[in-house]
């Protein structure tokens, strides 16, 4: 579904004329102007601020030069996931230490600490720091939320719609109901039951978004069953 046929439905649902193009002739057009600001806002507030969406996972790498420290965090760098880490790979039993205080981290290198476990790190100027520093061929590894939430048409991706033809990474419904009762709500129209079919889809989509646990064991013993004992011992 492209960001048009999305449009092209919230417009329906909010009772406003149905277009046939969203970007073609935008700069006159102010309602999509208003549609599209909303489509890129609600695209990003799915994205970013509900959930670690697996579709959206991505796993950085930088390896060592045995003197950099410092380094360029990637181009679609987005956030941290909510529980990852940094693994050097030269300690894979425990992961490296975030130190979140700017002082304290100053502290630590005036004071030279020689760092906890596998080291520390940190962020600051887009940048993630790695102390002590990697050695030559070392990597340290670590998961991120990918900023691009966008299909884009011409290829690639991208974290706002810039043709008709590009598509949201994630469930459209998703975008497009949220649309529909953000845009009501704007406009001061009754949006609580718009708004409440948004939150159960969220809800609905976020609890199938996690993969489900694989179980290794035998036949359940019992149709309702989920789980058979004992349970033999995987080879």
């Amino acid at each position: 579904m492209t960001i048009l046929t999305v449009v092209k439905d919230v417009c329906a649902a909010v009772g406003v004329m149905v277009p046939s193009t969203v970007f073609g002739g935008i700069n006159s057009n102010r309602t999509m102007q208003e549609m599209l600001a909303l489509a890129n806002e609600m695209a990003q507030r799915i994205s970013y601020d509900l959930r670690d969406w697996t579709a959206l996972r991505a796993i950085g790498t930088f390896t060592g030069t045995g003197v950099q420290t410092d380094f360029p965090l990637p181009s679609y760098y987005k956030r941290m996931l909510l529980t990852a880490n940094v693994w050097r790979s030269t300690d894979t039993q425990s992961p490296m230490r975030f130190i979140a205080d700017p002082d304290e981290w100053l502290q630590r290198r005036i004071s030279n600490a020689t760092g906890y476990g596998g080291g520390e790190w940190t962020t600051q100027g887009g940048n993630m720091v790695i102390w002590p520093a990697l050695g030559i061929g070392q990597t340290a590894t670590f998961a991120y939320l990918d900023k691009n939430c966008v299909a884009l048409a011409g290829g690639g991706y991208g974290d706002s719609f810039m043709a008709d033809g590009d598509s949201f990474r994630l469930d459209e419904r998703l975008l497009k109901l949220g649309m529909i009762w953000q845009w009501m709500a704007n406009k001061g129209s009754p949006y609580a039951e718009p708004m409440g079919t948004y939150s159960d889809a969220i809800a609905n989509a976020m609890g199938h978004d996690a993969p489900a646990p694989i179980i290794i064991g035998q036949r359940p013993s019992s149709a309702h069953g989920r789980v058979a004992y004992p349970w033999p011992l995987p080879s």
